[in-house]
């Protein structure tokens, strides 16, 4: 299927997580910390952690290690604790 990470459009194959995807299509970071702003990663890819943190779809604070891809799916580094505006 095909999801757009950052805006460049991926092929990933159908039950892969978007953190998983994002790992391996090299953005290497899936958000950023809301006081420095250093980028993070995730860590556990359980969904204990919340390193995985994303923007999916327009919605902030997704635990990105927790949702599978889907056809289409628009995928965004997280900046801070995320945009509230939408």
């Amino acid at each position: 299927m095909t999801i757009t990470i950052e805006g460049q459009s991926v092929r990933v194959p159908a039950g892969e997580s978007v953190a998983a995807a994002v790992l391996v299509h090299a953005l290497g970071y899936t958000r950023t910390t809301p006081i420095s702003g250093a980028p993070r990663a995730p860590l556990c890819m359980m969904g204990v952690c919340f390193e995985c943190l994303m923007e999916i779809d327009g919605v902030a604070n997704r635990q990105a290690c927790l949702v599978p891809v889907a056809e289409g799916m628009r995928i965004r580094p997280q900046d801070g604790v995320g945009r509230t505006d939408e």
